[in-house]
C-alpha cells in the first residue's frame, strides 16, 4: 500500500472508530444545584470581615453575572490588590505573552502581574494583607498554568504568615487522570509537580496536594481554606460559563486539550489563529486530510505557529462533547499517527524541547520515535499512574 493510501485509510479509520456508538458512561447532567465555591458567599465572607485582602483573579472569577472584584467591594470588604495570572486580570493575553503591572479601569485598584517580570507574590506586594483569595477556572491539565501560579501564591503567602483561600470550581476534565507522571528533571513552568498531564482534580483539591506532600520550598505548608463546591462530584459535567483563556472557546476545545496540547511542541499546528483553536490540527506539508485552515492573527493569538500558510490536517469539531466524554483518556494515538505520516520527521518535533516540557519527559518523544503503538506507551505509564491514583485519594473533596 502506498504512503498516501495509507494515510487515507487510516484518517478514515480514525475518523469512523470516532463516530461509532459508544457504550453510555455515566454522566451527570449539569443541575441547577451546582455552586461553585465563589458563590457560596455565607462560607467566606465572615472570613473576610475587617481584613484587607488581596485577590488572584481572572475573568472566569464570576458569580453568576458578577465578577468576584466587584461582588466583594459590593458587600463592603477591603481589596487592596490583585494579582493576575497568565494572560491577565481581564484573560486577553497572548499564551505565554509576558503581561506588566498596572490598574483596573474599572474600580482603580493596583494589578500585579504574575506572568512578567515575576511570577511569584514579593513580600512588599504583600505587606500590608490580611487575607489572599485565589479563584480562577482551572481545565484540569497538568500545563495549563494556573496551576503553577497557584503553586507560587501558595509558597509565598506561607512565607509571610498569609492566610490563603481557595474558591473552588469544577474540573470540566475531573472525570479521569491519565498521561506520563512528570519527571522532575524536566521541572518548569508548564509542568512544577509529579503528576499526570490528566490529574482528575479541582484546583482546590491540587492546592491540598502541593500543601500535603511537602511541594513548597523548604516544605513549609500554606495556611490553606477551601470553600468547596456544592452539588459536584467528578463525574459531574460542567460547562464552564466563559473562556478560560482566549484559545478555549468552547466545551469540545477544552476536553481536547489535554490530548491536543502536546502538538505544541511539534511543527504542528492546532488551529490558534483560527475560530477552531484546539479542534484542528494541520501543517503545510501535511499529505492530505479532511480540513484546510489559515493561522492568522487574532485576539490571543498575535503571531500564531504558521501564521499565513494555508495548512491540510484533521478536524475534529465532528466529535461532540457527549462522545469525548464517553471515551476518557488522553487521545495519544493522534500523536502516534502523525508523526508516521509527517513527511519531515527530522523536524517534527521543535528543537526548543518544548515537547519534553508539556509531555514532563523525554520518554514519551522517545518511544514514539523508536515507533512504539499508543497502546505501548500507555501502557508503560501505568505504574506511575496506579501510585498517583493512591496519593490523589488522600485530597479529595468529592466522591467519586
Amino acid at each position: 500500500m502506498t504512503g498516501l493510501k495509507l494515510f487515507v485509510f487510516t484518517l478514515l479509520w480514525m475518523l469512523s472508530c470516532h463516530n461509532r456508538p459508544a457504550a453510555p458512561a455515566p454522566v451527570q447532567a449539569q443541575t441547577p444545584a451546582l455552586q461553585c465555591g465563589a458563590e457560596r458567599t455565607e462560607l467566606y465572607f465572615p472570613l473576610l470581615k475587617a481584613k484587607r485582602i488581596g485577590i488572584i483573579a481572572n475573568q472566569s472569577s464570576r458569580l453568576g453575572s458578577k465578577h468576584l472584584l466587584d461582588t466583594l467591594l459590593a458587600a463592603g470588604m477591603d481589596v487592596r490588590r490583585i494579582f493576575s495570572p497568565e494572560h491577565g486580570f481581564r484573560g486577553t493575553a497572548d499564551a505565554g505573552a509576558k503581561i506588566e503591572d498596572g490598574r483596573d479601569p474599572r474600580t482603580g485598584l493596583p494589578v500585579i502581574s504574575l506572568y512578567g517580570k515575576n511570577r511569584k507574590p514579593t513580600p512588599d506586594q504583600l505587606h500590608d494583607l490580611d487575607v489572599m483569595i485565589f479563584d480562577i477556572q482551572d481545565v484540569g491539565a497538568r500545563f495549563y498554568t494556573y496551576i503553577s501560579t497557584l503553586h507560587y501564591v501558595m509558597e509565598a503567602c506561607a512565607e509571610q504568615h498569609i492566610p490563603l483561600i481557595i474558591l473552588d470550581r469544577p474540573n470540566p476534565n475531573g472525570h479521569y487522570v491519565d498521561g506520563p507522571v512528570l519527571d522532575t528533571a524536566f521541572r518548569s513552568f508548564v509542568g512544577m509537580h509529579p503528576v499526570p498531564i490528566v490529574h482528575g482534580m479541582t484546583i482546590g483539591e491540587y492546592g491540598r496536594m502541593i500543601n500535603g506532600e511537602g511541594w513548597l520550598k523548604n516544605g513549609i505548608r500554606a495556611d490553606l481554606t477551601v470553600i468547596p463546591c456544592a452539588g459536584y462530584n467528578h463525574q459531574t459535567r460542567y460547562v464552564l460559563p466563559i473562556k478560560p483563556s482566549p484559545n478555549l472557546p468552547n466545551e469540545r476545545s477544552i476536553l481536547l486539550y489535554p490530548s491536543l496540547c502536546l502538538f505544541e511542541g511539534t511543527c504542528i499546528s492546532v488551529g490558534r489563529g483560527t475560530n477552531s483553536q484546539f479542534q484542528v490540527i494541520g501543517h503545510p506539508d501535511w499529505p492530505q486530510g479532511d480540513t484546510v485552515f489559515t493561522p492568522v492573527p487574532n485576539p490571543g493569538a498575535r503571531h500564531p505557529k504558521l501564521e499565513g500558510q494555508t495548512c491540510r490536517g484533521i478536524s475534529f469539531r465532528r466529535l461532540t462533547p457527549d462522545s469525548l466524554r464517553s471515551r476518557p483518556g488522553l487521545h495519544i494515538e493522534w500523536l502516534v499517527r502523525a508523526y508516521r505520516q509527517f513527511p519531515d520527521k527530522a523536524h517534527f518535533f521543535l528543537k526548543t524541547n518544548h515537547f519534553d516540557r508539556l509531555a514532563g519527559t523525554d520518554q514519551l518523544r522517545k518511544q514514539i520515535i523508536e515507533g512504539k503503538s499508543a497502546q505501548e506507551i500507555k501502557d508503560s505509564w501505568q505504574p506511575a499512574l496506579q501510585r498517583f491514583r493512591a496519593t490523589r485519594q488522600q485530597y479529595l473533596l468529592y466522591h467519586p
